[in-house]
């Protein structure tokens, strides 16, 4: 029987954690979710205090993403996992898409990602939503804002996440491979704060440069600075 545990990372993400738990408490979810695991590292914003009223298991951890992610998975109880940032809301029947990912013949083998959407209007977001379905098309490269889910077995098999404060997800991502990566027909909407504040173009010209640094072996604290 599948048993989903839901990790989540926060770092003072009060203003933003809300919607997410909320999606993830839909009476279709019911059933499926074993445990609602999150991760913080160190908010210092009445986020804490959110998790535990909201039942989820709060774990403590250093800050970044990438080890609180693992403390995450170390601590949850399911034997599936799905991985989202706290800032990124899953659409009404989520839980169905996911039941019939897991009852797939391969599902161990595999794992699935949602349809990135940003909470923008604009041309822009739209425009970057394309290029990064162009992205998950031409090169298998889904990133942490588009979820990840997968067997416990799979993940202990690839070894994991690995304690990055950045990149961890294009790590895990490259680690399982194209191959084992499958679109999941949800969608998940995630903030675009980030790109309104920098601006679209600089922002995605950004992470660009911060992926392309990766792949060349860059360190990730040096990429992190990149970033910003």
């Amino acid at each position: 029987m599948a048993e989903l545990s839901v990790i989540i990372p926060t770092l003072n993400a009060g203003e933003v954690l809300g919607p997410t738990l909320s999606a993830l408490a839909q009476m279709e979810s019911i059933g499926l979710i074993k445990d609602l695991v999150v991760s913080d590292g160190g908010s210092e914003d009445g986020t804490q205090s959110a998790v535990i009223d909201a039942g989820a298991n709060l774990v403590k951890a250093a800050p970044g993403r990438g080890g609180q992610l693992r403390a995450g998975a170390d601590a949850a109880r399911g034997n599936w996992f799905l991985f989202l940032h706290a800032d990124t809301v899953l659409a009404r029947g989520w839980s169905d898409k996911v039941r019939e990912f897991i009852e797939r013949s391969n599902s161990f083998e595999i794992a699935g990602y949602f349809e990135f959407a940003l909470d923008d209007t604009s041309l822009s977001a739209r425009r970057l939503e394309c290029l990064v379905r162009l992205r998950n098309r031409l090169f298998g490269l889904p990133y942490g804002d588009q979820g990840l889910l997968l067997s416990k077995r799979l993940y202990q098999r690839i070894g994991g996440y690995q304690d990055y404060p950045l990149m961890e997800d294009v790590d895990i991502v490259r680690r399982l491979g194209r191959r084992a990566l499958v679109p999941i027909s949800s969608r998940a909407t995630t903030s675009a704060v980030r790109f309104q504040q920098d601006g679209y173009w600089l922002r995605a010209i950004r992470n660009l440069s911060c992926l392309g640094l990766f792949y060349f072996g860059v360190p990730v604290k040096t990429i992190k600075k990149v970033y910003g």
